[in-house]
């Protein structure tokens, strides 16, 4: 998790011991099935280690990419707050779930939890 996010978490109620650093977590992408990106962008951006010119290079991010399927949830495909298109939303193994990320979460949730 990103130190600068930590704040939102916490002003949502989100248990600070659910939740993992980046040192922690980027080693288990390669070995997950499925990743749930939830309106990010910069943070999750393939082109800061993959794009030495990128205005974001060397910036430390989750290497979601690298999971076996990525599932980003956004209101659409612009940029983020670093103005740089993310080439993490056109990989193969992700698909964009685009519209209200709460409204969507809401939905399926109750379609998992439906008996």
């Amino acid at each position: 998790m990103p130190g600068q996010l930590n704040v939102l978490l916490a002003e949502a109620g989100v248990p600070y011991d659910d939740v993992l650093e980046m040192d922690e977590i980027n080693d288990d992408f390669p070995d997950t099935d499925l990743v749930l990106v939830i309106g990010a962008n910069d943070t999750v951006n393939s082109a800061a280690l993959e794009d030495p010119n990128s205005p974001i290079a060397g910036m430390p991010v989750l290497n979601v990419w690298k999971a076996e399927n990525v599932i980003v949830m956004k209101r659409s495909l612009g940029v983020g707050y670093a103005a740089v298109d993310n080439p993490v939303f056109y990989k193969q193994n992700t698909s964009m779930l685009l519209g209200d990320a709460k409204k969507t979460c809401d939905q399926l949730l109750a379609k998992v939890t439906q008996e």
